[in-house]
């Protein structure tokens, strides 16, 4: 959903990702140096123990535990791969929702057996923290050889699809453009409000999520216009199957959720069987945390690495600057929200969905909201921000 702040190693496929990623790795935090790798479940710390001031943190949860931000409902810290601070928060969403919860299915994001939570479960809605979650699987293939480049041209992983409508110009995009929101293609998401305007709306009322996008218009070349487009996004999901064989949640099954531990997930699917790419993903906050960890440790796992060299820092550079009235930047499907002069990574949701990395401080965070229901109150993104930053004492 869309977010309103609106096998082996292939040698050729490194090289390939060398030659287009290399670069140093991000800086190395103060303190611990020590990698703890919670597969199994985070080893627990206090925020003095792993060096930091806890008073920031708790007064942040202080403010959210009194309503200030609305319906927030998880709060998680990581510093030096230690769980610091996890809590819940609990909101009435079934009240919340009444009057507006009638039509059960997965698209109704008042009702409460498909939102926040799935069906009773701890999995989360993630929203469009699924598009950084789903760039990381295409990371994966590339380091596997599945996909050559990310210079590979766009359309040909849609050859099974009807491209007679298609602009001759999209024949020039190529999965860069993709990654970066700047393939040309005209979508209205941001620029206005959740009705039958809103491309993203009428994407989620199709029958044919792919077959949808490919036959949108475009206004500019590739490359050239940066746009919020979580059709684009929800391509992702094509371009895998073709380049796999395997659905996305099957793929991340295999070669991203399994080694790092993460069992429990819901996926939303779309009605041509696809994986929901561009906001259908459910993690709870702890698990959701090994993805932020696994990219403060630059791709690497318990020994073992997961995304290819170079990938981590492709992802989360500053590919486009300053996309939005907040300032922030943009990579392959990751945000910066950089605050202080301070390099912060971020997967941003709708409804208030927040996944934060700050490389030097080795410090991760989740917040899971559900704020849809109407009414004014602050955002949570910069004080979260502001109060990891003030935290480290080392």
């Amino acid at each position: 959903m869309r977010n309103r702040t609106p096998g082996p190693c292939h040698t050729g496929a490194i090289v390939a990702v060398a030659a287009l990623l290399l670069a140093p790795a991000a800086e190395p935090a103060a303190g611990n140096q020590t990698a703890s790798w919670p597969t199994n479940g985070w080893p627990r710390a206090t925020p003095a123990a792993q060096g930091l001031d806890p008073a920031p943190l708790d007064r942040l949860h202080q403010e959210i535990a009194a309503g200030k931000f609305g319906n927030i409902d998880r709060l998680v810290v990581v510093r030096n791969g230690h769980l610091v601070v996890s809590e819940r928060y609990a909101r009435d969403y079934r009240s919340l929702g009444r009057g507006r919860d009638t039509a059960s299915h997965q698209f109704n994001y008042y009702h409460p057996d498909w939102h926040p939570y799935y069906k009773g479960r701890e999995v989360h809605t993630l929203q469009s923290v699924t598009k950084s979650v789903t760039s990381i699987l295409i990371g994966i293939a590339i380091r596997r050889g599945e996909i050559k480049s990310v210079e590979t041209p766009l359309l040909s992983f849609f050859d099974g699809f009807n491209l007679t409508k298609v602009d001759p110009r999209l024949r020039r995009a190529t999965l860069r453009d993709l990654l970066e929101m700047r393939t040309g293609v005209e979508w209205h998401e941001t620029d206005r409000g959740f009705d039958s305007t809103n491309t993203t709306v009428q994407l989620e009322a199709s029958k044919d999520w792919i077959q949808f996008t490919l036959d949108q218009p475009m206004d500019a070349d590739p490359g050239s216009k940066w746009v919020y487009n979580s059709g684009g996004s929800h391509l992702m999901s094509g371009v895998l199957k073709k380049a796999t064989g395997r659905h996305a949640h099957q793929y991340a099954e295999t070669h991203l959720f399994g080694p790092l531990g993460i069992r429990e997930y819901h996926w939303k699917i779309t009605p041509t069987g696809y994986p929901d790419t561009e906001g259908g993903l459910y993690l709870e906050a702890e698990q959701l945390a090994k993805i932020g960890y696994l990219y403060l440790k630059d791709g690497m796992w318990d020994g073992k690495r997961i995304v290819p060299e170079g990938w981590v820092k492709a992802s989360t550079d500053e590919r486009v600057a300053k996309v939005n009235q907040a300032g922030y930047g943009y990579g392959f499907q990751w945000w910066r929200v950089d605050r202080r002069g301070e390099p912060v990574w971020a997967g941003l949701g709708f409804g208030g969905q927040f996944l934060i990395v700050i490389p030097r401080h080795q410090l991760v965070g989740v917040i899971n909201s559900w704020n849809i229901f109407g009414g004014n109150v602050p955002g949570v993104i910069g004080p979260f921000v502001e109060a990891l930053l003030a935290s480290p004492r080392a």
